[in-house]
């Protein structure tokens, strides 16, 4: 009989993972006390606006604006930065959707750029080629919670006038020489998903150092509303993008645990980086050295298929869920979605942009094929265990490179 669990053998993983979301007593007393408040509404609340100043302060900002979803975050940047019909964006090709719609929402361009093939993260040389007159503002995403290279993002968003967001959906407390993520540019986007590293099932934030900024994304996000101001008083282009207070009071507690949490998934990561690199044909996402601290939403590695008998990522995926070692599915390039392929993502845009030849639709990017089919995430909930537990994974991956010929 086979070694491997998928061919009858015995799973490499023992002992299960944590359970993710994690919540105990605090969220309960937390949740009752909204409850029997009846103020469950954010704007007579002060939940969600305690948590805005809190997510804030614990990543270095000014100000913090609480919204429905990470999405929303996105779109509520992009709306008070004034972005609309004929503007550019550049965004990385390997990413989640939302990065490129949160774009298309604002009728205007997501530019789409290939990304570094050690981090993932977007490309600062092909951000510099792909700047021209209509371009607006640079999208950085932090893969995985790896920061994009912020010396160098900001340092082209400053010397061509350029906005520079930060998509840190990924990248709670993460850091770049020392300093949380999500400041570096006018904004930062977070996501509170069921996934994330933090959550309230769903949920986002945005943050910044810039008043003028701040005052322009609030009003954006609740229906053009101003400080102040008669309630039904509307100045500017807005929507209901108001967080609840139910979830503004799971969220401060979960807030409290994420310091300890990125410390464990950070030390767990860097050991596994240790135990994988050891392993023939895989290679762990590298870790910049100005990346002090990776929030690691996943753990990526690539897996070299010459070294592992010619398996296919799907098929190594299989044996590795077998083993009892979970996995998270790697992001599709963007440029191969459907509504870039069906065209369905010009409707969104108007005049001669609508009809132009897009480059980055007949350019090959490489980086983001390599990430997007050759790469296997961890999720991050598997960080949360112990020494044991990454020693388990080391062991299961092992297991699956000596036996890959039987696959």
């Amino acid at each position: 009989m086979s070694a491997l669990a998928m061919l009858g053998g015995k799973k490499a993983k023992g002992k299960p993972f944590p359970v993710w979301p994690y919540y105990d007593s605090n969220e309960e007393h937390a949740l009752k006390e909204v409850l029997e408040s009846r103020v469950w509404w954010r704007t007579p609340g002060t939940k969600t606006l305690n948590f805005e100043r809190s997510f804030a302060e614990f990543h270095g900002a000014r100000h913090g604006i609480a919204v429905t979803n990470g999405t929303a975050a996105l779109e509520v940047t992009i709306a008070a930065l004034g972005i609309t019909a004929g503007d550019e964006v550049i965004v990385p090709n390997f990413t989640f959707v939302a990065t490129a719609s949160a774009v298309l929402f604002a009728n205007a361009l997501p530019v789409l750029v290939d990304v570094d093939p050690d981090t993932y993260c977007i490309n600062p040389d092909l951000v510099e080629d792909a700047i021209n007159s209509k371009t607006k503002a640079i999208i950085a995403v932090h893969m995985g919670g790896h920061p994009a290279d912020l010396d160098r993002l900001k340092a082209i968003a400053g010397r061509k006038g350029l906005a520079l967001i930060e998509d840190c959906a990924h990248a709670h407390a993460s850091e770049w020489r020392g300093r949380r993520v999500g400041t570096f540019g006018v904004a930062g986007t977070f996501s509170f998903q069921a996934s994330k590293l933090m959550t309230a099932g769903e949920g986002g934030m945005i943050i910044s150092n810039s008043d003028k900024f701040e005052v322009h994304a609030r009003s954006v996000h609740d229906c053009g509303r101003m400080p102040g101001e008669w309630f039904y008083s509307h100045f500017v282009y807005g929507s209901n993008y108001r967080l609840s207070e139910w979830q503004g009071a799971i969220l401060q507690v979960q807030l409290g645990r994420l310091d300890q949490q990125t410390k464990r998934r950070h030390e767990n990561a860097r050991l596994l980086d240790r135990l994988l690199r050891e392993i023939p044909g895989i290679t762990p996402q590298k870790l910049d050295e100005r990346c002090t601290r990776n929030g690691q939403y996943a753990y990526i590695f690539h897996v070299n298929k010459k070294v592992f008998a010619g398996l296919s990522t799907e098929r190594f995926i299989e044996a590795m869920n077998a083993e009892g070692i979970p996995n998270q599915a790697s992001y599709p390039p963007l440029h191969q979605l459907d509504m870039f392929r069906n065209g369905e993502y010009r409707k969104r845009l108007s005049g001669k942009q609508a009809k132009d030849k897009h480059k980055f639709l007949k350019q090959k990017l490489p980086a983001t094929e390599k990430a997007a089919w050759e790469t296997v995430w961890l999720p991050q909930p598997v960080l949360l265990g112990d020494e044991e537990d990454m020693h388990e994974i080391a062991a299961a991956l092992e297991k699956i490179q000596r036996s890959a010929k039987e696959l």
